[in-house]
């Protein structure tokens, strides 16, 4: 395990008790928790600095217009964008992809042309591209999942059928939500560039995970929300290389995106302006940015290490209950940190309400993984994340919770 202080003091949330027993949080793929440094630079903000930004001439206009600005710089720093004029911020993963969609699909997308996306990706990377191929009159294929037991990969050598200069844009999950698998993004991007298709990340799960360069993966856009990295709820970035961004119209108009306004006629400012019309999320932006700060001050790499080898410790605890089926990369095979599983006659959301009598917060259900599921043969899953705030001990107690319910239903 990392050597890093207790970091859980860190965090006001963990320190509470659920039905009478000390708080689980092993929801984290779904949201994380936030450090009192995030939470402090919220308060500051609207304590101090509240104003509407870019358009003011006032002390505190000028103030809130720095700290977005520089929110924005050091969200650029986080993932190594070139230009923090590639940084725009979102209310979310899920708004980011549809941006792209929209903007860059609409601009592009014509019938004959392919938009290719694989058989695990969430449904907020996958319907938005369903209507944008609907829209153009493109076609929609995904590369598949290897085997309906699916030890968590997908179908490489399909890919490289799959991948022709048909395909226009190649949209694809950084880590499966369901599965944990660590898809080679690097590469797919290479392979996508080869063939003159637009690369499209659903960074969602890896973002504050650990390293995370958008150079070095080489991709077009990536997309990713705060609140799963420590930040807060209802702020994300879209990454766009500027080449691409300063060539799409934007997806949302209105005031402060624009340069000038007739009542014939309106120019748009370049980016990330274009794409911010209205007033911006100010103060969660700025938290954003502590968030970065935090992680960063912690080590991305150690996140890393820890979250792998608390998922591995977890899998080993887990994979000895009887009637167990755990799904994605199995024990030893590199994942990201989280273990979906079923039991064999127990829903994964009685799981869940019973878990969290032992005040062990988990996730029951498809997770946005609907055409996945079906594709496993399952209908819902139940799953444990990890971050950097949980420990090995926490896992041991799921482990306890887990045989409790499963003598509660008799199949122990």
């Amino acid at each position: 395990m990392p050597t890093w202080p207790n970091v859980r003091a860190d965090f006001p949330v963990l320190h509470q008790q659920v039905n009478g027993k000390p708080l689980v949080y092993l929801d984290n793929g779904a949201t994380s928790q936030k450090p009192r440094s995030v939470i402090d630079a919220l308060v500051h903000y609207y304590e101090r600095d509240n104003s509407n930004v870019h358009r003011g001439l006032h002390t505190l206009s000028m103030r809130a217009t720095d700290g977005y600005e520089g929110a924005r710089t050091r969200v650029a720093r986080f993932i190594n964008a070139a230009d923090p004029a590639e940084i725009i911020f979102t209310r979310g993963t899920t708004e980011g992809i549809n941006v792209v969609a929209r903007s860059w699909g609409h601009a592009h997308l014509k019938p004959g042309d392919i938009v290719l996306a694989t058989g695990m990706e969430h449904h907020s990377n996958l319907v938005p591209w369903q209507q944008a191929a609907r829209a153009s009159g493109a076609t929609f294929k995904f590369v598949p999942v290897l085997g309906a037991d699916a030890e968590g990969g997908l179908d490489l050598a399909a890919l490289d059928q799959l991948l022709t200069p048909q395909v226009k844009v190649f949209a694809f999950t950084h880590i499966s939500n369901t599965l944990g698998t660590i898809n080679p993004a690097a590469e797919f991007c290479r392979r996508a560039r080869a063939v003159g298709a637009v690369t499209v990340i659903d960074a969602a799960q890896s973002v504050g995970h650990g390293p995370l360069d958008v150079q070095a993966l080489g991709c077009d856009f990536l997309a990713f929300s705060g609140h799963k990295m420590c930040g807060p709820t209802g702020i994300g970035v879209l990454y766009g290389r500027r080449a691409l961004l300063d060539k799409l119209a934007p997806d949302e108009t209105g005031g402060g995106m624009v340069v000038s306004v007739t009542y014939e006629a309106a120019t748009w400012k370049p980016a990330p302006e274009r794409f911010e019309a209205g007033t911006p999320n100010v103060a969660d932006a700025i938290a954003l940015g502590a968030a970065c700060d935090y992680l960063d001050a912690l080590g991305r790499d150690q996140i890393a290490a820890h979250d792998a080898l608390l998922a591995q410790y977890a899998m080993e605890q887990l994979s000895v209950l009887p009637g167990i089926r755990i799904i994605g990369p199995r024990v030893g095979a590199p994942r990201s940190g989280l273990v979906s599983f079923a039991f064999e006659g127990v829903h994964a959301h009685d799981i869940v309400t019973f878990a969290d009598e032992d005040g062990v917060a988990l996730r029951g259900g498809h997770h946005c993984n609907q055409p996945l599921m079906r594709h496993l043969g399952l209908t819902s899953t139940t799953r444990a994340s990890f971050y950097l705030y949980n420990t090995e001990q926490e896992i041991d107690v799921l482990v306890a919770s887990m045989r409790r319910i499963l003598k509660f239903f008799g199949t122990a």
